[in-house]
């Protein structure tokens, strides 16, 4: 293990701003730059969540979102506000910059033995959680692969749960849909796009000699892991 790898496991990460104190520099409601956080990020391709974290308020102790975006996302954002708001921001920048604390000196073995302790603990954490999700990698990775497909009954049956309730997750989650006076599902293109879900299309012959085309939505075992992980 390299000097170098010890300094970036344990050293000064990168200055971060909350948009909560985005909104008060810039004298905006905390919702609308929640807001234009979440437009920046879509229109760069990014997933807004991942820049998600909850603060404690420290009056009533309950918890809400922020966001929490690097240096680079910070002057992206402001760049379209008024030069005097975007000048506050960036001195608060330099200001957080400028309080980063110095890198512990590893020349001093008080200093660098309980650092080395501290990373081989983390180390074993680290390993012992890839170890115990191995095996639901693993299943993931057979699903994924396996072909075929099942109806939405047997796939909650596989995921351990009332197909009623399967059938709500679905529609509410923009999987499924019902065309108007029609009693079947149907999966929604972007999903069947995704390779979430598909459609079998079955003849039934009626008793009176007549055929009826009937249509089925079915999760794919692609769909079937991605639910299991949703759920």
């Amino acid at each position: 293990m390299s000097m170098d790898m010890i300094v970036s496991g344990f050293g000064p990460g990168p200055v971060t701003m909350s948009s909560r104190e985005i909104a008060e520099l810039c004298e905006k409601q905390h919702l609308h730059v929640m807001r234009d956080i979440k437009a920046m990020l879509g229109q760069l391709g990014m997933d807004h969540e991942g820049y998600i974290q909850n603060w404690i308020h420290p009056q009533n102790g309950q918890t809400y979102p922020e966001y929490r975006l690097p240096r680079d996302l910070t002057v992206t954002l402001i760049t379209g506000y008024r030069a005097d708001l975007r000048y506050k921001v960036i001195k608060r920048l330099e200001e957080l910059e400028g309080q980063k604390p110095a890198l512990p000196d590893l020349s001093d073995p008080a200093v660098l033995l309980p650092l080395l302790s501290s990373y081989a603990q983390r180390t074993q954490i680290a390993e012992a959680k890839v170890e115990a999700m191995s095996e639901d990698v693993a299943a993931h990775h057979r699903l994924t692969k396996a072909d075929g497909s099942l109806n939405i009954t047997e796939a909650a049956k596989n995921l351990g749960i009332r197909p009623k309730d399967l059938f709500d997750w679905l529609a509410r989650n923009g999987w499924i849909y019902k065309r108007p006076n029609s009693a079947g599902w149907l999966g929604y293109q972007t999903k069947c796009n995704q390779g979430l879900v598909e459609h079998k299309t079955t003849t039934v012959l009626r008793g009176d000699g007549t055929e009826k085309i009937t249509e089925q939505v079915r999760i794919t075992a692609k769909g079937l892991s991605a639910l299991a992980r949703a759920l």
